[in-house]
């Protein structure tokens, strides 16, 4: 059986918050960690405490900035900040710019998002290095705990041709990101040829679902999901990432 529960009572972060001692102090009574448990983390807990906030204030937009924001109809301020995280900008349409970031996720304005913001004209950023800030995490929350459970850090992604977003792995450790079925049989004995499941982001959908948006509730704690836990932290959510070259749809 999977269980899902947000931990409850973690306050607004502010850079440099200790993220590990937050959360091993509030996973307690039924929420202990134990051995196999996965911690499923909303970036913008991460992004705060690794300082990943830039205030428009500070923001100087270039010509191109400029340009796409006056295309767009933005802030040329807020536009310059998504190109300032952009590898690429792949499509300028309707308000959004689809970019390749620097991590090489392809996602609307390069991750960069005002809400939950602290403070007003703030923008949030996605962690520079995902994957180890879950792999410098988890061995905090080993140290403090004892116990080294799968972390996964999250973005809410759009999807194309779907309406809405869905929570998405954006790094993780100590999880099989991937689960390769290539191979095996089907229950009627036939060889699967592309089914590989991708563990972490089904694992950070399902912990959104018992979380509000706007309930301060950035951490949650699944169960159930051992045979995905690793003792290695792993290569993370880098593993989602298609190559370029196997992309059919650029």
């Amino acid at each position: 059986m999977l269980t899902a529960a947000p931990l409850p009572g973690l306050p607004e972060i502010e850079r440099g918050a200790d993220l590990a001692t937050l959360i091993a102090e509030r996973a307690d009574g039924e929420n202990r960690l134990e051995a196999g448990d996965v911690l499923v983390i909303a970036h913008k807990m991460v992004s705060k405490a690794e300082g990943r906030v830039r205030a428009l204030a500070d923001v100087l937009p270039g010509e191109r900035a400029e340009q796409l924001a006056l295309e767009q109809g933005r802030d040329p301020r807020h536009v310059q900040v998504i190109l300032d995280e952009s590898r690429e900008v792949l499509r300028a349409a309707r308000g959004v710019l689809i970019c390749v970031t620097h991590h090489g996720f392809i996602c609307a304005n390069a991750g960069v998002d005002a809400s939950n913001a602290a403070t007003a004209d703030t923008l949030i950023m996605l962690p520079r290095d995902p994957d180890a800030s879950a792999r410098t995490l988890r061995a905090r929350l080993h140290a403090l705990t004892g116990v080294r459970p799968g972390v996964v850090i999250t973005d809410s992604f759009g999807r194309a041709w779907r309406h809405g977003q869905c929570d998405v792995a954006i790094g993780c450790a100590g999880i099989a990101a991937l689960d390769d079925w290539r191979g095996r049989k089907d229950r009627a004995g036939r060889e699967l040829h592309a089914t590989i499941l991708a563990t972490a982001d089904e694992l950070a959908a399902a912990a959104d679902l018992v979380r509000t948006k706007d309930g301060g509730q950035p951490v949650v704690l699944v169960r159930g999901a051992v045979r995905y836990v690793t003792d290695e932290d792993g290569p993370g959510a880098v593993a989602l990432i298609r190559p370029e070259a196997d992309d059919l749809f650029r």
